[in-house]
């Protein structure tokens, strides 16, 4: 039986983006000394060391680098927090043996790791985050950065992933759409049926600026070498104009079909990106700040600082705006949302608003 004393749970269940992949990293910079101008929390200054372990826990010694400033670990309010999801994920990941799932990273299913842990727990709500690697997101951000870097005949990546991208968002659709109802099958499992809990379904924040708001210009290789962004003006606009929007509502389709709520998160980062006009790296006189950095993690190789698997996800800042997000969204009356940042100001203030789910 649930403990009458027992807070409810907020269970996070999903990819790299709600694992808390990047969150060890407090903005960017080039500059190695004092932590990377402060920017790496792994970093100890009295060893002069670093060990990922202190962000990420045990989850760092497989990869699905579960951070302490996870969505669900930053979202204000009480109770327990359990953070399932594990960068990488696709929903074979999510969903029960019976239906396709499979282990992922050793892991075991993420639907039934969930229908295990709730059991005897009340719960209150569990934010997925699912879609993005069944895309092949990663692939067409790769695919775009490598048009960028090619020595000769380097082109926009745009209009042939565009094409891509369309023919693979039904798919995507069907298996958020499954994973939803395996997660619904496994709360009913654990005694927590339908309606008594909150099933909530977010998009993704776009990692890139479109082009007009593009920090370095001309197109020349500072965008990689200095700003972690190789990426052309064409593919930088796609990317941020139509193809996270387009993930987007395709998401909340899922959702919709499913009966679950949804959380756009699409324009989230808005002035916040990677080579944003309005952010700075950090260096000797500008300190990592939630106000001037930026959200999200640059496109790193893994040679140098960090993970290249970091790359284009939302570092410290973001994870806590999007737990931010989260929280406003739990205080709200269920329904969909869309959450913005406010310009100049912290991951802290966040703003949400009601969404058609249309």
């Amino acid at each position: 039986m649930q403990s009458k004393a027992e807070a409810p749970w907020v269970v996070s269940v999903g990819d790299s983006f709600i694992s808390g992949e990047a969150g060890r990293w407090a903005g960017n910079s080039n500059e190695s000394a004092d932590g990377y101008s402060r920017t790496d929390r792994a970093y100890d200054a009295a060893t002069d060391t670093e060990d990922p372990h202190k962000v990420y826990g045990a989850s760092y010694d497989d990869r699905c680098n579960r951070s302490d400033s996870a969505e669900v670990n930053s979202a204000p309010g009480q109770g327990h927090r359990l953070n399932l999801a594990c960068s990488g994920a696709t929903s074979t990941g999510v969903l029960l043996p019976e239906n396709g799932g499979s282990p992922f990273k050793t892991e075991p299913s993420q639907a039934q790791q969930l229908q295990d842990a709730v059991t005897g727990h009340p719960v209150r709500a569990v934010v997925v985050s699912i879609g993005g690697n069944d895309l092949g997101f990663e692939d067409v951000i790769s695919s775009c950065a490598t048009s960028f870097l090619k020595p000769f005949g380097a082109s926009p990546c745009a209009p042939d992933q565009d094409a891509k991208v369309g023919e693979r968002l039904p798919a995507m659709r069907e298996a958020a759409g499954k994973s939803l109802a395996d997660v619904t099958t496994a709360m009913d499992r654990a005694g927590h049926p339908k309606g008594s809990y909150r099933l909530i379904l977010q998009s993704y924040p776009s990692p890139l600026p479109d082009a007009a708001r593009m920090r370095y210009e001309g197109e020349g290789y500072d965008r990689m070498t200095q700003g972690g962004c190789p990426f052309f003006d064409k593919d930088l606009t796609w990317a941020h104009d139509e193809l996270v929007p387009r993930i987007s509502t395709t998401l909340a389709e899922a959702a919709r079909t499913s009966d679950a709520e949804f959380l756009d998160l699409s324009r989230a980062f808005d002035g916040r990106e990677i080579c944003s006009t309005t952010t700075v790296q950090a260096d000797r006189d500008h300190q990592p700040s939630g106000g001037t950095s930026e959200w999200v993690r640059f496109v790193t190789s893994g040679h140098g600082q960090g993970q290249r698997q970091e790359s284009l996800h939302p570092n410290y800042y973001g994870q806590r705006a999007l737990g931010a997000c989260l929280g406003l969204k739990l205080a709200k009356t269920p329904g969909d949302h869309a959450c913005t940042n406010t310009p100049g100001a912290g991951p802290g203030d966040m703003r949400l608003r009601s969404a058609s789910s249309a």
